[in-house]
């Protein structure tokens, strides 16, 4: 779309101006307005025709009730036969016009949002798509959901219900006023009194709801995330029979939703009593007033009963106007949460004339320090320098907490190193196009993730113009070739997030997708931790024949990194040691411990055993 270009100038300007300096207040409600409406633009022919509609919509209705009073005081008055029905064709053919015009401005309001909706959720989800690991830190996935879902319908909605009464009410308002003014002015009067009190009894329920909005909006954040983690976690949750400890966690957030939601709405409804009240409070002083004029021959029953018609119509103008000013209230909160996302900038990016081609598999860290805060007061990794040959393949121990995969993550750019430089192919990684990098290095992550499909759809994931045989090529070098068959093959549908098949079976269909990819270095977080040792020493034995490709394994298993050319130990942060496995063994009191704690106890005899069967774990 050709507004987005434009979207992102101003999202980029925004950014900037408001967080340039500390101290500087963040983007207002005019800013956001004016970053939504660059999406409006390619539907401004709509809002503008919708518009004419609305105005000739209300104009035309306020024409009706002088007909009317001219009719009684004229034609029934005088007995006017003719110009009774005169003038009430012309209030039939105000009527129909008026009614087409309704029609032109319901069909266009309702294109113009469903349109500008389908353009913040498209905007936003490829917004999304561009944010790094750090970017995605500062949003809980819930919240992204209910932005992209809940928040844009709540704009939609203020649109279709909102923009009708919007344009009317002011117009109804003052043409009402200035009617009702040529018909009596001393009559007229009685709005002196009666509007400041609308006025007033307005601004205090719109203070009063505003914030509460924002506050449900939030809440709506809580009870999406509690439901993502009850579905995600179902089958641990029915394993371990904590079923009565969730329903207890959701009806928690559940009803303090629905306590915020009945305080908000019990705010938001007060506008129809007090309007109410206002509207009897000035139907009887006008009745009681205009039939002392009638009385006194000051104007006719005609005059009274346009002016009673004018009356209504500005009373319900105003109620309209307070209707618009709550949705205004609660939309606001939600353009600007949106807003929040097509703001953010990622804070990784490709350079201009990034390189898009990594020469080979060197991967270099110098004297690099990362922390994913910039508020953190330690970091995660403090000055590591290390040298990975191309086509070597390096295994990385460590305890829990001691920066394994921070490290791996900076190699493909995942997050940015806070000092130090790292290198894949001999060249800054900040030097790359990211999707070249990213191309040439593959991440096997700690967490596999499958999607809906078949397992060929999930292969294609890693070249989408792969072969069949290509992809048997990859399952056989993964391992994942021993249970294709078992479950259909590359049609196999695998279910939601792979649910079809095990844990092992998952990583390796993961190992597999990556080596589609045919990538300069391959990054395994512990990537066959769900795999037994047979398998797993099959699966390595399958990757040390492609030579050409550097392979960093991180491990809790010192076994599957044994025959690695280079191990790092890492130990908070820091490098421990380095070396081979009998350099580790002879000089790393810390390696040794790891490895008599696991080989050295027997349990290696145990997997020698199992590594000459055909060892599958079914699931």
């Amino acid at each position: 779309m050709q507004h987005v270009g434009a979207a992102r100038d101003v999202r980029t300007g925004a950014s900037a101006s408001g967080s340039d300096a500390k101290g500087t207040a963040g983007p207002t409600a005019k800013d956001d307005l004016r970053l939504i409406r660059l999406y409006a633009r390619p539907l401004r022919a709509k809002l503008a025709l919708a518009s004419a509609g609305v105005v000739v919509e209300t104009v035309l209705e306020l024409v009706i009730p002088f007909l009317m009073s001219q009719i009684i005081d004229r034609g029934i008055a005088g007995h006017d036969t003719a110009f009774v029905f005169a003038t009430g064709a012309k209030m039939l053919l105000v009527a129909v016009v008026a009614g087409l015009c309704g029609l032109v401005y319901s069909r266009l309001s309702a294109d113009f949002a469903m349109g500008l909706g389908a353009a913040l959720r498209e905007a936003e989800y490829e917004h999304i798509q561009g944010f790094s690991f750090s970017n995605l830190d500062d949003f809980e996935a819930s919240s992204l959901v209910t932005r992209l879902t809940t928040d844009i319908t709540v704009i939609q909605n203020a649109i279709v219900s909102g923009f009708r009464p919007f344009m009317r009410s002011p117009i109804m308002l003052a043409m009402g006023l200035a009617m009702a003014c040529a018909m009596s002015a001393r009559l007229a009067v009685v709005f002196l009194v009666v509007v400041p009190f609308l006025a007033v009894a307005l601004t205090l329920i719109v203070r009063h709801v505003s914030p509460l909005y924002r506050l449900l909006q939030s809440q709506m954040d809580q009870l999406n995330d509690t439901l993502r983690e009850s579905f995600v976690a179902i089958r641990a949750i029915k394993a371990y029979v904590r079923e009565g400890y969730v329903d207890e966690r959701f009806d928690q957030v559940n009803q303090g939703l629905a306590k915020t939601a009945s305080r908000t709405f019990r705010g938001a409804v007060l506008n129809m009593p007090v309007f109410q009240l206002a509207m009897d409070v000035a139907s009887v002083a006008l009745l009681w007033f205009g039939g002392q004029m009638i009385l006194s021959g000051e104007i006719g029953v005609g005059t009274l009963t346009g002016f009673m018609s004018y009356v209504l119509l500005i009373m319900n103008s105003l109620n309209m106007f307070s209707s618009v000013f709550l949705l205004l209230a609660r939309a606001v909160t939600s353009i600007h949460r949106v807003a929040e996302v097509l703001r953010e900038e990622p804070t990784i990016a490709s350079p201009e004339g990034g390189l898009t081609k990594v020469a080979d598999g060197s991967v270099e860290f110098r004297d690099v320090s990362f922390k994913y805060s910039a508020t953190a007061e330690k970091d995660v990794l403090s000055h590591v320098t290390l040298s990975f040959a191309a086509g070597s393949t390096v295994g990385i121990l460590g305890g829990t907490g001691s920066g394994k995969t921070s490290l791996v993550q900076l190699i493909a750019r995942l997050y940015d190193a806070t000092s130090g430089q790292v290198l894949v192919g001999g060249a800054d990684v900040r030097s790359y196009d990211l999707a070249a990098l990213r191309a040439g290095v593959a991440e096997v992550l700690q967490k596999n993730v499958l999607f809906t499909g078949t397992v060929r759809e999930n292969l294609a994931w890693g070249d989408p113009q792969a072969t069949d045989e290509r992809m048997l090529e990859a399952c056989r070098i993964a391992c994942a070739d021993e249970f294709l068959d078992r479950i259909g093959g590359l049609d196999a549908d695998l279910g939601h997030g792979g649910g079809n098949v095990s844990g092992g079976q998952r990583q390796r269909l993961c190992i597999a997708r990556a080596l589609l990819m045919r990538p300069r270095v391959i990054v395994f977080d512990d990537s066959t931790s769900a795999c037994d040792m047979a398998t797993d020493a099959r699966i390595r034995a399958g990757l040390a024949k492609l030579p050409d490709v550097t392979k960093v394994v991180i491990a809790q298993r010192v076994a599957t990194v044994m025959d690695a050319d280079q191990i790092v130990m890492l130990e908070d942060g820091q490098v421990a040691a380095i070396g081979t496995h009998d350099e580790l063994m002879a000089g790393c009191g810390i390696y040794r411990e790891l490895y008599e704690s696991q080989v050295g106890s027997g349990i290696a005899g145990t997997d020698a055993a199992l590594a000459g069967e055909e060892a599958h774990d079914g699931r």
